[in-house]
Order: C-alpha cells, then sequence, then structure tokens
C-alpha cells in the first residue's frame, strides 16, 4: 500500500470558480470525511481525530454542522485519553509528525483497536521513514482503510486570504541573528504550508521575491535580508515535488506568487486604517473574528452576553466590512430606516400604525413575517450596535484629529513641527496612539530617533522605556540604518533641496478619495499591480522560473526598492468628514467589490498571491479585495499572521525580549 495524494480536481475546481475558502472546504468535507464513506462504512458514524493544529484549521473552513452532516458523530484531540470504540470506524487528520504516528499505531495495534477502521489524513507530505514505520506494523496495515496525503495546511481567513499560522515568525526571523535554528525550522513550515495552497487550488505559480539588499560587493548579506530569497527556494522545492506526485497537479505555470516580507512597510500595521472591518478589530478588543455584546434578556432579567462572529456568512458584514467607517454608519441607518418604512411588523413593534389600521389578512402576514422580522432585526440591530460603540470612541479619543495627522505626515504634508504639536496639545491621547504616531513619524525620520534626539522625543510624548523597545526595534526590520539616510538625502538633493518634509507614499494619480482619511494605500498595492502589469523590476524581485542565467548567476542581486521618500504633489484641501459618496470608484468602498465577487471569475486573468512574511495588516486584505475588482484578476494574500496593530507591536518589542513570551508584553 502507497501513500496517495488525494486528488482535488473533480471536486473543488470545475468549471465554475470557487475561491480559496470554498475550495478548503469542499476538500476537507468531501475529499476527506466523505471519502471514509466506503464498504460497509456507508451507513455507520465514525469518529474524526485530530491534533491541535488540524483542529484549527478544520474550524477556519467548517461548521460543526458540516463535519456532523458528513456522518462524524465525534470530534476527538489526539492527545486526550479517548474511549474505545471497536465497533466505529476512525477518520484521522493529522500532521505526518513522529509524535502523531507513534499516537496512532498506539491506537490502532493490539488485540483490542481503539476502533474498527482507520482512515489516515495527512495535513503535509508525509517522510518516507515514518510510512516505512507504519507499514511495517502487520497489525496496524489490515486496519487501514486510507493513508492519503491531503496537503492543506493553511488557515483560510477569508475568501481571499490565509494564514500559516506562524505566530512568532517576527521574533524568530527578525530577531537574534545569531540564533537561525529556528529562523530555518519556522521558514520550512512556512514554505510547507505555503505550498499546500497551491496543492488545494492546482496552481502552479511564478515564484518571485523581494530580492536581499546589497549595496555593493565588500557588503555582508545578512540572513534576515535572504528571507524571501530562502522561503521562495523552500516552496520551489515543495512544488516541483508536487508536481511529480499530485494527479492533475499542472506542469507549466498558472498564477503569480510574490514573495516580501515586513521590512517592505512598517507603516501599514500601525496607522489607523478607517474602514469598518479595520476599527472593529482595532478598537473593539475582538479575540480574532468575536465579538460579544450584550443583549436583553428575554425572561426580563439582566442583559445577557451573546458571541457574534463577524464573517463571510454575515450578508451586512461582507457588504460593509471594506466601506469608510462614515460610509458604514451611513449605510446602516439607511437600511434601518427602510427596514422599518417597509416592514408592517416592524411598523408595529415601532408604534408608527395602530393595529386598528391592518386587516386580519395583514395580521396573519405580520405574524407569519414575525420569524424572519426577527432574524433580520437583530443582524441590523447588531452592526447598528458596533458603528455606534466605533464612533463613539473616535469622537471620545480625537481620533480623526490624530487620523488627519498620520495621512499628512505620510504624504508629507507634515512633519517633526505638526507631530510635537500634537503631543503638547493632546497630552490626553492614549498611550499607544502616541506609540503609533511616533513609530510611523520613526519610519519616515529615522535619524530623528538617535540618542538624545529619541529620548527627548518619548519624553514629551510620555512614554515608556517599554514604548521605546517598539521604536527601537523598528530598526531591526530597515536594515543598515546607513542605508535608508543614504536614499532620502540623496532623494531630497536630486528631486527638493528646499522641502524639508518628506513622504513615504506619492498620492495615486486618478484616485480622488470619496472619504477624508482614505488616502493612506499599503506598498502592496503598487507592488500588485505592477506584478499584473508584468512592470516588476526582475533586478529586485527575481522569478525562481525564470530560465535566464543572469538570475541563477546572482539570486541575491539587487537592493530592495524601498518607495523612495516622494515629493507631495497633493495640493492643501479642505476635506470633510462626512463627505457624500458622489462616485462608485472611489476605490475604497465596498460596492466594486461587491460588484466583482458575484461576477464570473472565469473570464478573469490568472490569479496573482502575495504572501507577507511577518504579519499581514486588514488594510492589505482590503487592498487584494479591491485589486481584485480593479485589475479583473483575483488577488489572494497569504501571511504568516493577521496582526492588528496592538499585536503588531507586541510582537515588535519581542524581538529583544530577554524571555519572549506574548503574555508578558502588552502596550
Amino acid at each position: 500500500m502507497s501513500v496517495s495524494d488525494s486528488d482535488s480536481s473533480s471536486s473543488s475546481y470545475g468549471a465554475d470558480h470557487k475561491s480559496l475558502k470554498q475550495v478548503s472546504r469542499e476538500r476537507l468535507l468531501h475529499e476527506m470525511l466523505r471519502s471514509a464513506k466506503t464498504g460497509d462504512s456507508k451507513s455507520t458514524w465514525k469518529v474524526l481525530i485530530m491534533d491541535k493544529l488540524t483542529v484549527k484549521i478544520m474550524s477556519h473552513s467548517c461548521k460543526m454542522a458540516d463535519i456532523t452532516d458528513e456522518g462524524v458523530s465525534l470530534v476527538e484531540d489526539i492527545y486526550k485519553r479517548r474511549q474505545p470504540l471497536p465497533a466505529m470506524d476512525a477518520i484521522y487528520f493529522i500532521q505526518p509528525t513522529r509524535e502523531n504516528i507513534i499516537m496512532f499505531l498506539s491506537d490502532m495495534s493490539g488485540r483490542k483497536p481503539l476502533y474498527r477502521k482507520a482512515f489516515v489524513f495527512f495535513s503535509s507530505p508525509i517522510a518516507r521513514e515514518l510510512v516505512m514505520e507504519i507499514k511495517k506494523d502487520a497489525q496496524v496495515l489490515p486496519r487501514i482503510g486510507a493513508l492519503r496525503e491531503m496537503n492543506l495546511e493553511y488557515f483560510t481567513i477569508d475568501t481571499q486570504g490565509f494564514i500559516t499560522n506562524n505566530e512568532r515568525a517576527l521574533e524568530e526571523l527578525f530577531g537574534d541573528e545569531e540564533n537561525n535554528r529556528k529562523a530555518v525550522a519556522c521558514l520550512n513550515v512556512m514554505a510547507t504550508r505555503i505550498a499546500t495552497v497551491f496543492a488545494s487550488l492546482r496552481e502552479f505559480p511564478f515564484v518571485r521575491f523581494r530580492a536581499a539588499k546589497s549595496l555593493d560587493a565588500t557588503t555582508m548579506t545578512t540572513f534576515h535580508d535572504l528571507i524571501p530569497t530562502k522561503l521562495a527556494a523552500g516552496v520551489w522545492d515543495c512544488l516541483m515535488k508536487y508536481k511529480k506526485t499530485i494527479p492533475n497537479f499542472p506542469q507549466t505555470e498558472t498564477c503569480e506568487l510574490l514573495i516580501i516580507d515586513r521590512t517592505i512597510d512598517q507603516i501599514a500595521p500601525v496607522i489607523h486604517e478607517w474602514t469598518y472591518d479595520a476599527m472593529c478589530h482595532d478598537l473593539l478588543n475582538m479575540d480574532g473574528n468575536k465579538f460579544v455584546h450584550e443583549v436583553p434578556s428575554k425572561t426580563g432579567g439582566p442583559p445577557e452576553r451573546k458571541e457574534v462572529l463577524l464573517e463571510d456568512h454575515d450578508p451586512i458584514w461582507v457588504e460593509l466590512r471594506h466601506a469608510h467607517i462614515a460610509d458604514a454608519s451611513e449605510r446602516l441607518h439607511e437600511k434601518m430606516t427602510n427596514f422599518i418604512s417597509k416592514n408592517k411588523a416592524a411598523q408595529i413593534q415601532h408604534g408608527s400604525r395602530g393595529s386598528g389600521e391592518m386587516s386580519t389578512r395583514d395580521l396573519q402576514k405580520m405574524v407569519q413575517a414575525l420569524p424572519q422580522y426577527s432574524e433580520q432585526i437583530d443582524k441590523l440591530s447588531l452592526h447598528v450596535e458596533i458603528a455606534g460603540k466605533i464612533n463613539r470612541i473616535i469622537r471620545e479619543s480625537g481620533l480623526r484629529e490624530l487620523g488627519q495627522l498620520e495621512q499628512d505626515l505620510v504624504f508629507g504634508d507634515a512633519g517633526m513641527k505638526e507631530v510635537i504639536k500634537f503631543l503638547t496639545t493632546n497630552e490626553d491621547t492614549t498611550r499607544e496612539n502616541k506609540l503609533r504616531l511616533l513609530m510611523i513619524l520613526a519610519s519616515i525620520y529615522p535619524e530623528k530617533f538617535e540618542g538624545e534626539k529619541g529620548l527627548n522625543l518619548m519624553k514629551v510624548a510620555k512614554l515608556t522605556d517599554d514604548d521605546a523597545i517598539a521604536i527601537n526595534n523598528l530598526r531591526m526590520l530597515e536594515g543598515e540604518p546607513d542605508t535608508k539616510k543614504t536614499s532620502i538625502s540623496s532623494f531630497a538633493l536630486k528631486f527638493d533641496m528646499h522641502k524639508k518634509k518628506r513622504a513615504a507614499r506619492k498620492d495615486r494619480s486618478g484616485e480622488e478619495e470619496t472619504w477624508q482619511l482614505s488616502r493612506f494605500y499599503p506598498i502592496i498595492e503598487e507592488l500588485i499591480e505592477k506584478v499584473s502589469k508584468n512592470e516588476l523590476s526582475k533586478l529586485d524581485y527575481p522569478c525562481l522560473n525564470d530560465p535566464s542565467p543572469t538570475f541563477h548567476g546572482t539570486p541575491l542581486a539587487g537592493p530592495i526598492t524601498h518607495n523612495p521618500p516622494a515629493h507631495s504633489m497633493r495640493s492643501r484641501r479642505t476635506p470633510t468628514w462626512a463627505k457624500p459618496r458622489g462616485s462608485d470608484d472611489d476605490g475604497y468602498s465596498s460596492d466594486p467589490v461587491l460588484r466583482h465577487a458575484s461576477s464570473d471569475f472565469k473570464k478573469m486573468g490568472q490569479r496573482i498571491f502575495i504572501f507577507i512574511v511577518g504579519g499581514a495588516t486588514r488594510s492589505e486584505l482590503r487592498t487584494c479585495h479591491k485589486l481584485t475588482g480593479k485589475l479583473r484578476r483575483e488577488v489572494i494574500l497569504g501571511s504568516s499572521s493577521i496582526d492588528d496593530p496592538a499585536q503588531y507591536i507586541t510582537k515588535l518589542k519581542m524581538l529583544t525580549a530577554q524571555e519572549p513570551s506574548l503574555d508578558d508584553l502588552h502596550i
């Protein structure tokens, strides 16, 4: 018996386009769980056994009801003591580790195995020696119904987003330069998990990556510089194996993958992003996508705490998540008003019409409509409550003024003077917000934080030594400080000798924002557009599939293009907070995305994948949705994790922590 790779081509990627999340769900439910319904086991319930990681993989793609529908009556942890169920079959969905193999063999060996038959599915490729270990157990072998590599070891966070669950990637890769063992292990796991995305989608990418920064022949390249290069090589190795082992795996390129790391954009993780989705995660202390709120008790007692998931199954969330918070609030108000005016049951509830005006037939219709009305009004009320809470926080914490300063800093319309003025006149601004402002400043003016100047800035902002760690550690994500200063000074001399303020972004021509505070865009927006137009520099972003000898001779060539500080061409303007939506092409509302989400994806060009080592942001995920509509190519974002600003700052502090612990550091 040999290990076979599960063939998903027939069930998951037929004539109709399916999103990454749909493909993942169908592979887990149909290809894995349903395939175990063979022979005499068709009518029997099964046990599903998973490890810590595969439980998360499953929960990101499927609901418990989906699993039950496929004949699973019990879900168990492979490492917990389990009762014997010798009359039942078991499905194992596990990582191919030695520990898991030992547990599996222990379950199924001996005169009395725990289960009648075992269907074993591995989340990623299994080592040959572990296969041999299973095969040599003569007792277990006849009890195995399937032994397959599923090659599905990523978490879908969105229809167009996935993470590899390397939560400590920033610390392990950009921290201690001397301890490369952890870093290499981290990159190996990441490469394997990225490759399983392409195994699921049956895609074979052109693999491009940010080249290592090298100033000249005498400069030594560091491990940090080589992170995208090494990861690209790891992904490539996995893909080469897939070409030989996976049925129907493409033999020629079908899409594009660009691998970069967090050093490419240090502003995106900390700037305030003003969309509904980003504001929810930034301001509401959510646990992942879980929002906890209080609802009135049905029995008349104290309010009850209720958990809701803000995910794809909620149509209001899907419609509004990428809209500006002011736009989302406006649209929610419109929806509530329209609902009440059109729904007779709602009118009665709100006392806008007397019951005497309604006929018996009307009342009958109202009663029939009540269950549906209840569900609709609950969802609307939830989002009205969330938006109201966010707007209250924005108002009470003076976020509009801070947000305007952040945007002006990034676009070169403000500098040190404006930041000092803000810090001295807004002393009640939270420590976290002042820290985030100084981190943006440090990304644009790193030399202002050297020595005494940096200490004085920290004193003006009244920040702690703990906060200073986060700002100082930004240097670990920017390469040699001299490089950055040189590029800035040479730029300033060349383009504008009189301009003292710098810009980290250029205004996007032809994209006038509809809402104030929507100017900012992540660097990946420019990179993805260049990939789509085939304008990305081959020197700065080489391709592993490129047959030219120049690449293979110098795989580390070319300094990174840091998006040089640009002269801001924007004229001064007086935007309003709640400017009405005058155009569908603002690029920031969710409307264009929604229009294209239901369109025929088959007419689109090849997929573009972009992977960010060290954590992605909500704004970068939004950018991928936006560009899918704009470029007519589905853009999928991958990362080691998805971080909200507080999580990112905590991880940044850990780069130099003596005994790192995510629980020890808070902002």
